[in-house]
This record gives structure tokens, C-alpha cells and sequence, in this order.
């Protein structure tokens, strides 16, 4: 019974009967339907012709039936219009022919049992009239046209591989444009070249960050870090490095702290608190005298103390300059401590411009000493490498700290240090001086009708006669009355220059004297010091009487 619709319309043959068509097809057997094989008598069987194989249909030694001269097929029923006519040569292919590719394909001969055309993707044979493979997908693509209904699955097996092949394999033939495809640009090398740089800058720029944070770090917490992880380097010197020779300066006043600091900056211990920390640890709290020390360098802070408090170690460059004295006293008390001929310490002083300050042409004139009044009063310690010259420049620089102190204007230094040298002569204590120049402020009133300008006072006198240093405090008529430009009985006003070198009391006196109407003063003790002031000649002369009794009372005192 055909197979047809309850309306008469054909019916697509079963899967069945298109997969046996299809095989009856390759091997050239006229296909029957399933009911005329039923119907139909069995055929005298005939010799079985070997069947054809891939290689002779393509080689041509089995000859396609019905496609060549000379061949002629067997009458055979009208075969359905879906199914290849037995004998006519056709050859079912795929609705597209597959791109053969440029792998060779071992060409077998198919199983009888699993024509190619309705295989599975990935196992489909070449086709007879490609050159090479036909793709899984080609293969794929032609199963419904010969089993409609059928649906191919694909995996990623399925997918056509990417184009390959050149221009040589092209124009051969082994190959198609397709296989070529598209070549793709060359990849851009300066592109690349650059965000090499730019990756190679971030990395640079990360490891430099990194260093520097880690440079700050260390730099600034090194002592504590050093004390966590145990790399604490030893503050002291070991013993048995102490080599050469060095000297340290002790200075009054001078404590455990200081000196440590002194030791450092003289080479002789290796860190600026180890000689402070070792007085702590082994509890000792020594009596340090000023002067200079020679020790020697990389000492232990325990070597250093030893030599510190041996007094053979102690340099006699030491200068005590006493208040009051004049700059020929004051360079031979240099002199004496630090062993510098007077001839050179004298002749240093003779320009007082190479310690900043300027010559009084009247006192030059006059044959004094311009440094006069300069050369502060004060104990000095020198290093073993003074000379006349750093030595009486400390003395100025000391002297015009004490101007600044005492807020002296730099125009009127020459002016105060004067009268500051006749209140260091004059006086004893802080508040008889301030009363002194007091004095002689009152003196110097041009309303003053005592006095009439004149200051007298006996030490400008005796300075300006040679007799200051006599031993005694009273001047002689000789140099009451001899008229040179230091003399205050001869002259009004301030004498020509200092006549001597003032300390600080002095000299804050001068620039803040007390309040009060004195125009006369006397020491009455010369002992004790004490001194009387007056407004009043008539009240002076009561004074004065006073001390003339104890000068008769102590005789050979200096009076």
C-alpha cells in the first residue's frame, strides 16, 4: 500500500525508508519501497557483482552506472520523486558543497551500515568530487536534505576551524581563499613598546615611594627601631682604641650634660650622652673644675672620667682679668695664663680696629690706649691653640655682649664704657655704683653751681698720672694738679677715655643710675667698703673727716 494521506497526498517516506534509499543509492541497487519488497517474488538470485569502493568509483575503475558511454542500467518501476533514480550516476551531496581543507583525509570505504550522509557530525567521509574533507559542518548542513525532520546538534567540535594556508598553497590548489581568509595587521611594536614604559614607570614609581617611605621611617624612628629588634650599636668606645691627643674645654658652671657634648665634639667618646649616661649608671655626681683638659680620642666614657679628675691633665690656659684693671695689667694676666709673650700681646693691641672697634683719635692723641675699657673683666679658658689675637678678641666680643645687654646704642659705647671705668674705680657694690654715677650724672648738669662740671674724682687723676696702682686710694698733689686730658680736677666732664676695663654691674649702672641729689661720696672703711653720699659739701666734709679717723685707726691700710 503506498504510503499516502488519508487525502490522497504523498507522505514523506519514513526515516527508515529514506536511510535505506540512500543506501541502496550508493551502492547502485535499484531501491524498492517496503511494500512492493513484500509484494513482490523473491528474484532468481544472480552472481553478487563485488561492491564498489570509494577508491575505484574515484579512480574509475568502477565505472559510475548510467553516467558513462557505452553503460545502460536496468528497467526499474518509477522510483519516488525523493529518491535517486538507480543507475542514472547521481550521488547524493550536500545542498552546499563543504570547502575542502588543506589536511588530507584518509578516504575509507564506508560502513554498509552507516551511510555517510545521515552520520553524525565529525565522522562524515570526503566527498567523491572534493579535494579534500568536507568540514563536520558541510556534512551537518546536508543531513536534512536528505532526512527531513532530522536535528543536527552541534558541539564545539562542529565549529570550522581558523582559515590557514598562503599564497603559494592558493595558486597550487591546495588550498582556497577561504583557508587564506583575512591576514591580520601586524601588531603595532610602538604601542606595545610604549605601555612597556609606562608599566615599567608605575613600577619604578612604586618601588620609589616604597624606598622613600621606608628612608623616612628609619631616618626618623632609627633609635627605636634599632631598640625593638635588638641592633642597638653601642654608645660607648671598647677599650684599647684610645689613640692620639685631643683638648676639652670646661667651662664654669659647666655639669654632667655639657660636659658629655664637650667630650663628643672633642672625638673622645662616640656619642654625646654616653659620658652623661655612664655618670648615671654607675651613680657618681664629680666636681668638675674649668680649664682645659688634654685627653685622647675613642676613650671610654670611664677612661675619660679618670683623666678629667687627674689635675695633670689640666692645661694651665686659664686668664683671670679682676674688674678695674687697665689693658697693661689685662694683657700681662694673658700673658701669664696662656704663655704668650707680652711683646706679641702688646703689639696685637695696638689696632683696635682688627677687633671692630674704633680708634678715639683723641685718646690717641693724647697717648693712651684706644683698647682701654674693651678688654672685659671675666675668667678665661683658652684652647692650647690661642694666640694673642683670638685671645684679645675674646675679651672685646665678651666686653660689647655686655653694651648689648644693658641696651648701650652702638654710638654711645665709647661714652658709657668711661663712665663705667670711673664707677668700677669708685665703687664696691651694685648699689653704691648706680649711686656713683648718679653722681656723676648730677656733675654734669650744666645747671649744677657745686661743681660747676667738674667731676673730681681722685681715680682719673691717678690714672692719668701713672700713680693708679700705687696701693693707695688718695692721689698726690702732683697728680691732683697735673693737667692731662684724664685729669677731673683740671677738666669739666668726662675724662678723655676709659681708665679702665668695667664689668657688667658697671656698666648697667652707667646706662640706669639711682635716683637721688648726691654731688659728693666717700668711703669711710676701706675694709668693709662703706661709702657716704651727700648733696652738700658742708655734709662731705663731716664724711670725710670719718674716714681720715679710721684711716688713723689703720694704719698701712692703703688710705
Amino acid at each position: 500500500m503506498p504510503d499516502s494521506s488519508p487525502h490522497g497526498e504523498a507522505v514523506p517516506p519514513s526515516r527508515r525508508a529514506a536511510r535505506e534509499a540512500a543506501r541502496r543509492a550508493a551502492t547502485g541497487a535499484t531501491p524498492t519501497t517496503p511494500d512492493a519488497a513484500a509484494a513482490a517474488p523473491a528474484p532468481a538470485p544472480a552472481p553478487a557483482a563485488p561492491a564498489p569502493t570509494w577508491e575505484s568509483l574515484i579512480t574509475g575503475s568502477t565505472p559510475v552506472v548510467g553516467s558513462g558511454p557505452g553503460t545502460s542500467a536496468p528497467s526499474a518501476p518509477a522510483a519516488p520523486v525523493d529518491q535517486p533514480t538507480p543507475g542514472s550516476g547521481f550521488q547524493p551531496v550536500p545542498l552546499r558543497t563543504p570547502r575542502p581543507t588543506t589536511e588530507p583525509i584518509d578516504i575509507g570505504t564506508p560502513a554498509d551500515d552507516d551511510p555517510w550522509i545521515f552520520a553524525s557530525a565529525g565522522a562524515s567521509p570526503a566527498m567523491p568530487y572534493s579535494r579534500g574533507a568536507a568540514a563536520p559542518a558541510a556534512a551537518a548542513a546536508a543531513a536534512p536534505s536528505a532526512a527531513r525532520g532530522t536535528m543536527t546538534v552541534r558541539d564545539e567540535a562542529d565549529e570550522p576551524s581558523a582559515p590557514s594556508g598562503s599564497l603559494e598553497d592558493l595558486f597550487s590548489g591546495s588550498a582556497s581563499t577561504n583557508d587564506i581568509g583575512h591576514t591580520p595587521p601586524p601588531p603595532n611594536k610602538k604601542r606595545r613598546r610604549i605601555g612597556g614604559w609606562i608599566a615599567l614607570g608605575v613600577v619604578l614609581l612604586i618601588l620609589g615611594g616604597i624606598a622613600a617611605g621606608g628612608l623616612y621611617v628609619w631616618n626618623t624612628y632609627e633609635d627605636k627601631i634599632r631598640e625593638v629588634m635588638g641592633w642597638e650599636e653601642p654608645k660607648d668606645y671598647e677599650e684599647g682604641l684610645a689613640n692620639g691627643e685631643t683638648f676639652v674645654t670646661i667651662e664654669s658652671g659647666f655639669t654632667g650634660q655639657p660636659i658629655s657634648e664637650a667630650l663628643y665634639d672633642a672625638g673622645v667618646t662616640k656619642t654625646p650622652d654616653a659620658f652623661y649616661d655612664y655618670l648615671i649608671k654607675s651613680e657618681q655626681n664629680p666636681t668638675f673644675q674649668p680649664g682645659v683638659y688634654r685627653l685622647q680620642k675613642e676613650m671610654t666614657s670611664e677612661a675619660a672620667l679618670a683623666m678629667l679628675l687627674d689635675p695633670a691633665n689640666k692645661q694651665e690656659f686659664t686668664a683671670q682679668i679682676p674688674e678695674g684693671f687697665t689693658v697693661e695689667g689685662t694683657l700681662q694676666r694673658i700673658s701669664e695664663g696662656t704663655g704668650i709673650p707680652l711683646e706679641e700681646l702688646t703689639a696685637a693691641a695696638a689696632d683696635p680696629s682688627a677687633y671692630g672697634v674704633a680708634a678715639d683719635p683723641d685718646v690717641v692723641a693724647a697717648g693712651g690706649q684706644p683698647l682701654e675699657g674693651w678688654l672685659f673683666p671675666a675668667t678665661y679658658t683658652f684652647d692650647p691653640s690661642v694666640t694673642a689675637q683670638s685671645a684679645i678678641q675674646a675679651l672685646v666680643d665678651r666686653t660689647k655682649q655686655s653694651l648689648d645687654t644693658a641696651g648701650v646704642p652702638e654710638e654711645r659705647r665709647q661714652e658709657i664704657l668711661t663712665t663705667a671705668s670711673i664707677i668700677q674705680r669708685e665703687a664696691r657694690f651694685e648699689d653704691d655704683m648706680k649711686k656713683v654715677a648718679r653722681v656723676i650724672q648730677n656733675r654734669l648738669d650744666p645747671n649744677n653751681q657745686e661743681t660747676f662740671g667738674k667731676l673730681q674724682m681722685d681715680s682719673t687723676a691717678q690714672y692719668g698720672y701713672g700713680e693708679m696702682h700705687d696701693g693707695t686710694v688718695s692721689s698726690s698733689e702732683e697728680a691732683l694738679n697735673d693737667p692731662n686730658p684724664w685729669n677731673t680736677y683740671v677738666h669739666t666732664g668726662l675724662p678723655v677715655g676709659p681708665i679702665a676695663n668695667p664689668g657688667d654691674v658697671a656698666i648697667d649702672a652707667a646706662m640706669h643710675p639711682a635716683d637721688g641729689p648726691w654731688l659728693y661720696f666717700v668711703t669711710v672703711n676701706l675694709n668693709t667698703g662703706e661709702t657716704q653720699f651727700s648733696a652738700t659739701y658742708s655734709e662731705h666734709l663731716r664724711y670725710v673727716e670719718q674716714w681720715q679717723q679710721w684711716c688713723r685707726d689703720n694704719p698701712g691700710s692703703g688710705c
